[in-house]
C-alpha cells in the first residue's frame, strides 16, 4: 500500500491535463483574433500576446503535462493561469469558479508532486 501515492501523479496529470487541453483546443478553433478581443475587453494590455501565450500554456503545456515532460513547471503555468481567471474573470463577473478551483487545486498538486514514475520524464531522466 505504501507504493501507490508515488503514482498519485498519474490519474491528475491526466485529468489536469486533459482539462487543460480540451480549452486550449477550443481556444484554438475558436481563432486567435476572437480571444485577442474576449482578452481585451477584459482589460488586458497586449491582448494579442496573452491570447498566444494562454493558447500555448493550454494546448503545449497540456500535452506536455499528459507526457510527464516538466510537469511542475507546466503545473506553474497552470496556477498562475486559474488564479488570474477566479480574480479577473469569475470573481467580478460574480460567476461560479468550482472548475478553475479544482483546476488551481490539482495543478498545485502536480507542483508539489512533479511527474510521477509512469512519465516520459522519468524515462528520460534515467536514459
Amino acid at each position: 500500500m505504501n507504493a501507490l501515492p508515488t503514482y498519485a501523479a498519474v490519474p491528475l496529470r491526466l485529468a489536469v491535463g486533459g482539462v487543460f487541453l480540451r480549452h486550449g483546443i477550443m481556444k484554438l478553433e475558436g481563432g486567435l483574433p476572437g480571444l485577442s478581443a474576449y482578452l481585451h475587453g477584459l482589460g488586458f494590455p497586449f491582448a494579442n500576446v496573452w491570447a498566444v501565450i494562454l493558447i500555448g500554456v493550454e494546448t503545449v503545456g497540456a500535452v506536455c503535462v499528459l507526457l510527464g515532460l516538466l510537469t511542475r513547471a507546466w503545473a506553474i503555468c497552470f496556477v498562475v493561469e486559474m488564479v488570474v481567471v477566479i480574480l479577473r474573470v469569475q470573481l467580478p463577473a460574480g460567476g461560479n469558479f468550482e472548475l478553475e478551483a479544482l483546476l488551481l487545486a490539482g495543478a498545485l498538486s502536480l507542483v508539489a508532486l512533479g511527474d510521477g514514475p509512469l512519465a516520459l520524464g522519468m524515462k528520460l531522466k534515467k536514459s
